[in-house]
């Protein structure tokens, strides 16, 4: 699966390109507050660019759902990859996306020149792996190259569909970064290989917590999660969120564990308080108290202390680290600590350090420990379906080696 064509595989020269970004940036008011991933985009369209490519580029962004809404047009996108590329980004607006304006701006196109079609989202079959969007897409070019990691793991015309009509597709850098990382450490990590997993719900991360289990030397829990793992063992978590579907599977994972020789750690101690800050920022009156004792007026809402050292020492002496999912409700100043002390070991660890896109990935970056991880995976969903060792269809279709 891993084993893909990228862009350094081919000769570009004189043809035509067609690259799926993901271009799915925040914008208020036709203003784009966040160009993360369009920065991350740039080193494929470059070496596009200078191999003598016809570049078009192509993109979702929202869900406008079939339907060409003027405040989900990728027009900003364009003026501000103009910038970016230091040459002209020509926007085709179409709202049937492959339209009489897209065809003629590839017609015009010299070698080394961009186009940005419109929102792949304007068409209903996008969603749906339409073949006739899908024909339409591969007819404008002579390449496809997927660097949309985002979406890799949905079935779309614009990163699966498009592939059955063109010769050659292959994956541009940032998705052979993201095989790379992600899969490669998952399937073959240079150990100890130490998995931390934190966000809300264990019914989220169920095929996660069973993949890492079979494959990592530690596996941390925190976060919401870890309350049903502590009232599953008989611990008393107050009004913490608990899954009470799910205790009979947090009781097997740590048998599971205790068979296979892993270690499975869970937090001692709580930030609890007796009530959940609205709005999320505001401060709150918390205590600290141990994680099988939480009051049954209180709940918990970060890792404490001891936990904190336990989950940093652990990190110490590992080769691999990957993390998802926060410890503790991050976006509160008074319930980030915990977050901010793993986020602290991963930094300073000499450890191959991946964060699993998200919400682990927002608190790394927010916190500033952003430049000191190995790796962040620019795609929340596509990550942890990797994590569970799911083939992703936008990989899978790309051409092997």
């Amino acid at each position: 699966m891993l084993n893909k064509k990228t862009v350094d595989d081919i000769n570009v020269a004189g043809k035509k390109v067609l690259v799926r970004c993901d271009f799915n940036v925040p914008l208020i008011d036709g203003k784009i507050t966040d160009e993360n991933r369009l920065i991350a985009a740039l080193p494929t369209i470059k070496k596009l660019i200078n191999d003598g490519g016809k570049v078009i580029l192509c993109s979702h962004l929202g869900k406008p759902k079939g339907e060409p809404l003027p405040e989900m047009s990728l027009a900003p996108v364009a003026k501000r990859l103009s910038e970016l590329l230091g040459q002209e980004v020509k926007f085709a607006p179409d709202n049937e996306v492959v339209g009489p304006n897209a065809k003629a701006a590839v017609e015009a196109m010299n070698d080394g020149d961009v186009v940005l079609l419109e929102n792949t989202r304007y068409r209903a079959e996008e969603t749906k792996n339409g073949e006739e969007f899908s024909k339409d897409l591969a007819s404008l070019c002579d390449v496809f190259v997927n660097d949309a990691f985002g979406t890799a793991h949905r079935a779309h015309c614009s990163n699966v569909g498009v592939t059955e009509f063109v010769d050659t597709a292959v994956v541009g850098y940032l998705m052979q970064k993201e095989i790379d990382f992600l899969g490669n450490a998952v399937n073959n990590p240079v150990r100890p290989f130490v998995a931390i997993l934190g966000g809300a719900k264990v019914a989220d991360k169920l095929n996660v917590i069973d993949n890492l289990l079979a494959k990592c030397d530690t596996l941390i829990i925190g976060g919401g999660m870890a309350y049903t793992f502590v009232k599953a063992q008989g611990g008393s978590v107050g009004k913490s969120l608990v899954d009470d579907s799910k205790l009979d599977y947090c009781l097997e994972m740590m048998k599971k564990a205790e068979e296979m020789g892993k270690k499975l750690l869970l937090p001692v101690d709580t930030v609890a308080s007796k009530d959940f800050p609205d709005p999320i920022d505001a401060p709150i009156d918390t205590e600290i108290v141990e994680t099988n004792a939480i009051p049954d007026d209180m709940e918990g809402l970060d890792i404490g202390p001891k936990t904190r050292e336990i989950f940093a020492d652990a990190v110490k002496s590992a080769k691999t680290v990957v993390w998802n999912g926060p410890m503790g409700v991050s976006e509160n100043p008074c319930l980030a600590e915990g977050t901010i002390a793993v986020a602290k070991a991963l930094a300073d660890t000499d450890a191959t350090t991946i964060i699993g896109g998200g919400d682990s990935a927002a608190a790394v970056n927010n916190l500033g420990f952003g430049d000191k991880m190995t790796h962040i995976s620019t795609g929340g969903g596509a990550s942890l379906e990797f994590l569970e060792g799911k083939e992703l269809p936008g990989v899978v279709a790309a051409n092997d080696k």
